[in-house]
């Protein structure tokens, strides 16, 4: 059976996609999960091997996304949290991806190699998500929706409105499920 990490994920979305399709799929967070299952709280840095197959990275993006230039433009916040995200890629995993919008890591690190919408996988709405990929093709589209609102941008502010904006979408995490998750079949790790 393949094992998934997907990191800084509290939600449990992603993990849940491929679990529905027979993968052994944990979360890892410092927060607890918002839904039932394989969770592991901590700090994803202490989990990171070569027993698991794949993993999906989410690093939290407040001080690497183009939002929070004028802020952390030239913060120790954006070096640490672009520190972390090269630890998550050089993990010995075979194939890893790393999600975060457009901001620091195209400059601090490397270009990304894909950018995606969720209106790309039947979500009628923008949001350009970055994609770095290491042993790992590009997120082929599924059901293109024509609708195109920027929800998440216009989501209310309040103490919870960075936990909305960071959830992936079903559609995006079903079709990761899907595309990525055949490349684990046959495979123990």
């Amino acid at each position: 059976m393949s094992r998934v990490l997907v990191a800084c994920e509290f939600s449990g979305i992603v993990r849940d996609a491929f679990r529905a399709r027979g993968h052994d799929a944990w979360s890892c967070d410092l927060l607890p999960s918002e839904r039932p299952g394989p969770h592991i709280q901590g700090n994803v840095l202490d989990v990171l091997g070569n027993e698991w197959g794949l993993a999906i990275c989410h690093p939290p993006c407040t001080a690497l996304t183009r939002a929070g230039d004028r802020w952390y433009a030239n913060s120790p916040d954006r070096l640490k949290a672009a520190l972390f995200v090269r630890l998550l890629a050089a993990a010995s995993i075979r194939h890893i991806a790393i999600e975060n919008p457009r901001g620091a890591l195209n400059r601090l690190w490397r270009k990304p190699d894909q950018v995606i919408q969720p209106w790309m996988f039947r979500h009628g709405e923008t949001k350009a998500t970055c994609l770095w990929l290491k042993n790992l093709p590009p997120l082929l589209a599924t059901v293109v929706d024509t609708g195109r609102e920027p929800r998440v941008h216009y989501a209310a502010p309040g103490p919870d409105r960075w936990k909305e904006r960071s959830r992936t979408l079903a559609g995006v995490a079903n079709a990761m499920a899907d595309q990525w998750g055949s490349l684990l079949v046959g495979r123990a790790a």
